[in-house]
């Protein structure tokens, strides 16, 4: 009679815990949701092949980041810097050098609906970046950021730059598989 009881009790319980729902549940339900539309919306633009330059006189920049629908990631950076010197009393230039975070690089990103400072952060849009250099720089990191996404169009990717950032803070890519200028 015990076992009988037992076993009853193990059946009940076993069909208490599989009349749940098979819907998944999420922590933060609206956070899910305002992923996926962010996703539906945006994730078909960011696909492809996109380009940023910036040249000053003691800097000169290009990246290159090839966005694929399975999340994966391709890029290539050049980056070289110089400095101003006095010689004779007359300013001038060293000559350019490779800053050592150029190269190509390989990695993972991702849009999300989330706060990069957890539970108490306000969320907002964001893009994952996470690439890690290949060849001479293999095993650095490329990327590991977490950048406000701010949209994406036919033409143009911005969001909130990391090496380098336009006057208001974002950085602005064109679609396009184009050559660095320098």
């Amino acid at each position: 009679m015990k076992h009988t009881k037992l076993l009853f009790l193990l059946i009940a319980a076993l069909a208490f815990v599989s009349c749940g729902s098979d819907e998944p549940r999420y922590a933060d339900p609206e956070a899910h949701e305002k992923t996926v539309q962010l996703n539906e919306q945006y994730g078909p633009l960011i696909v492809g092949t996109w380009h940023y330059e910036n040249i000053s006189d003691t800097q000169c920049f290009f990246e290159r980041l090839t966005f694929q629908t399975d999340g994966t990631l391709t890029g290539m950076r050049k980056w070289q810097t110089r400095k101003p010197v006095t010689i004779d009393g007359e300013q001038r230039y060293t000559d350019w050098e490779d800053v050592e975070l150029s190269g190509t690089f390989t990695g993972t990103w991702q849009l999300r609906y989330w706060s990069p400072e957890g539970n108490s952060g306000e969320k907002r849009n964001c893009l994952f970046l996470n690439a890690q250099h290949e060849g001479a720089n293999s095993g650095h990191m490329a990327y590991s950021n977490i950048a406000t996404f701010d949209y994406a169009d036919e033409t143009t990717l911005r969001f909130e730059g990391f090496y380098f950032k336009d006057k208001d803070g974002w950085i602005t890519f064109l679609r396009g598989n184009q050559e660095p200028s320098f």
